[in-house]
């Protein structure tokens, strides 16, 4: 009796966060670095699809980087990174669909094995995610810049109380297909619904002042305090483009940013449902 009296107490502590949060939308970028644990993707889907029954509106954007390198290896084609981007010739770019489009059929698959009613979008379609070449220094190929999103296509799913998953492929008015860094396109994406939250699910605590000391663990941050430490190098590598997409998502409008890590057990809903956030918050 007492355990289940202490499960109804937190329901009840989470109770205004469900109020405030009731047909909302949250978009979660899951990365691909830890799509393919299954124990914790199993965790994070569950998760989703408790919000989605809460009455939250989750839209899931999803990575595959670490598939798309196995697949070209086992193929015997070099993967060559330019700042963190894949160079992305034509063939390499058959190969990044391919990937991210089985995974985001198993993503869809599972939710619906847990009571989901997800459905799968590809970013390149119906506007999703509008695209132009990538210029600079290097030419990185098939590798785009994230000009605008059309959410038409996923309004309509949430209309339907449906869970919208998005495989980040962009496209351009040139008729091309590019190949988009997913923490962008979920920014990008925020923003166009003017979702209340952006979070970005990785493989680390959060921010640090120094990645080697736990107790410098960073819970808040504003925009001008993230500028800051990418500036001073604090902030540095596969770190930058998370902080960047949070600050670009606060910028097009989104309330709040979060990233956190997925495989804290149900970080996701204690950061959504309490007031004991597990990871770094960044906002205005």
């Amino acid at each position: 009796m007492e355990d289940a009296i202490k499960k109804a107490d937190v329901l009840i502590e989470a109770l205004p966060y469900i109020k405030k949060f009731h047909k909302k939308t949250i978009v979660i970028k899951y990365g691909g670095s830890i799509l393919g644990e299954e124990k914790i993707r199993r965790g994070v889907l569950e998760d989703i699809v408790f919000l989605s029954f809460m009455g939250l509106k989750p839209v899931l954007v999803h990575g595959g980087g670490p598939n798309i390198s196995d697949r070209m290896r086992a193929s015997g084609k070099k993967t060559e990174f330019v700042d963190g981007m894949r160079v992305t010739d034509e063939e390499t770019l058959v190969v990044v669909e391919e990937e991210l489009q089985a995974l985001n059929d198993i993503i869809v698959k599972e939710l619906n094995e847990l009571g989901g009613r997800a459905v799968g979008l590809n970013g390149k379609d119906r506007g999703i995610i509008q695209a132009e070449k990538k210029k600079g220094k290097v030419d990185l190929g098939l590798v785009g810049n994230i000009t605008s999103s059309n959410t038409e296509a996923v309004l309509e799913e949430l209309k339907k109380d449906r869970l919208p998953v998005i495989l980040p492929m962009g496209r351009g008015q040139d008729k091309k297909n590019y190949n988009v860094n997913a923490d962008e396109a979920a920014a990008s994406i925020s923003g166009a619904l003017e979702a209340e939250k952006l979070v970005l699910l990785t493989n680390v605590k959060g921010v640090m002042r120094n990645s080697e000391d736990p107790s410098s663990f960073i819970s808040t941050l504003t925009i001008k305090e993230a500028k800051a430490l990418i500036a001073n190098k604090i902030i540095q590598q596969g770190m930058i483009p998370k902080v960047m997409a949070c600050i670009s998502g606060l910028e097009r409008g989104v309330k709040k940013t979060h990233m956190i890590d997925a495989r804290t057990p149900h970080g996701l809903l204690l950061e959504i449902f309490t007031d004991r956030g597990v990871g770094t918050e960044i906002i205005e």
